[in-house]
């Protein structure tokens, strides 16, 4: 037992030209070191670090590759005598393989770079770091945790596509979802927060990127990011949910190429595109305030998007009895809770104003006492929920 409190987890999150790492205690929760690799492969990289609750340091070092980063990075937490018992690895895609977390194996490699082709900005990189991190610390066991995988098992009535059978198998098109780490940790929180009080919770993951989940007793029933990250809520700079016919539309009208519409529809769509300002909702918001009208509608577009998907998260379960707001906007925007309950009302939802304005890092409850709903805000912890899955696999 006491081998097991002692035991520290290192969990990396590898971008194309960025690596985050947090050196961790799941048992304690205690944060010993984090930090961001950025700008690797490119001119002027370096480290933002940070340990023990201290202030961030700026490390001005050459990141020609992510296998220099990882080395700086071991480097960087020699001195703090904290030995490193595992390696938790963030995947965005498991596909059709990965159901749950797995220590990673020669198969299961393959199988990350196989399903690559569904998100080829991540899981080429993710595979790369991962080989590194096994030879170069053979003795360190590595576990994979996939963004998908808590959706793997959703009903099928909620995850298949209307395609042709044989087109959909072939390819292996169906919703997989994303942020699935997050909305564990999500329900995870809150069902430990409620005394096991809640069963069906709608966890609202709103960030640059955003989803919902439609949780039932600690499963996802269905969730709103599709095929990819690209469908669902409004987000930073993506368009979310639309006709899939635009597409068609913009190479036929538009001449746009199908890279041009990817480019558009990922990267230059979303807040950015309807305030025509920012993708920050930071932004949006004080432009809103200042009557900006662009601003004003992103934002009621952003409230009605959202409440429209968190009632059919609800429809999934036949009813919910919480929800919750999370990441970025979620958990700092008050206004943003208030605009998207507001339009919940006639479900029962509603929040107490004066609860809503409290700024906190624990989980809140936010609701009016004549809520029929649970309103709640749970910061979320993907890399502690990534550690955990280390603990439970390498003990």
């Amino acid at each position: 037992m006491l081998e097991r409190f002692a035991m520290n987890v290192l969990v990396i999150n590898a971008g194309s030209s960025s690596l985050k790492y947090q050196l961790l205690n799941p048992d304690t929760k205690e944060v010993f070191a984090k930090g961001n690799c950025e700008r690797i492969g490119i001119d002027g990289s370096f480290i933002g670090h940070e340990e023990l609750g201290g202030e961030k340091q700026i490390m001005n070092v050459a990141l020609p590759t992510h296998k220099d980063a990882i080395k700086y990075v071991f480097e960087i937490i020699k001195p703090l005598g904290k030995e490193v018992a595992g390696i938790g690895h963030r995947v965005v895609q498991g596909g059709w393989y990965i159901p749950e977390s797995q220590i990673v194996t020669d198969e299961n490699m393959r199988w990350v770079r196989e399903v690559a082709p569904l998100a080829p900005l991540h899981n080429p990189v993710e595979a790369d770091v991962i080989d590194i991190c096994r030879t170069m610390f053979p003795s360190i066991p590595n576990v994979i945790v996939c963004d998908t995988s808590f959706h793997f098992h959703m009903p099928e009535e909620a995850s298949r596509y209307a395609l042709p059978r044989d087109v959909a198998q072939k390819l292996h098109i169906r919703k997989y979802g994303a942020h699935g780490t997050s909305h564990r940790f999500i329900w995870k929180a809150a069902h430990e927060f409620t005394d096991g009080a809640i069963h069906k919770l709608v966890s609202c993951h709103l960030g640059s990127g955003a989803s919902l989940c439609a949780i039932k007793d600690g499963k996802s029933i269905d969730t709103t990011m599709g095929l990819t990250p690209l469908d669902g809520l409004i987000m930073g700079t993506r368009c979310g949910t639309l006709d899939p016919a635009v597409v068609f539309y913009l190479v036929r009208e538009g001449h746009y190429t199908i890279d041009e519409i990817d480019t558009m529809m990922n990267k230059q769509s979303g807040l950015k595109a309807l305030s025509a300002i920012s993708s920050d909702s930071r932004d949006i918001e004080q432009g809103a305030q200042e009557g900006n009208k662009d601003c004003q509608l992103t934002l009621n577009m952003y409230y009605y998007r959202c409440a429209a998907l968190i009632a059919e998260m609800a429809q999934a379960m036949q009813g919910f009895d919480a929800m919750a707001f999370s990441a970025g906007i979620g958990e700092n925007s008050a206004t943003v809770r208030a605009g998207v309950a507001k339009r919940l009302e006639w479900l029962g939802v509603k929040i107490d104003a004066e609860k809503n304005a409290v700024r906190s890092g624990e989980v809140r409850d936010i609701s009016a006492p004549d809520s029929k709903i649970r309103v709640l805000v749970v910061p979320t912890n993907e890399e502690l929920m990534i550690a955990l899955d280390v603990q439970k696999l390498v003990g």
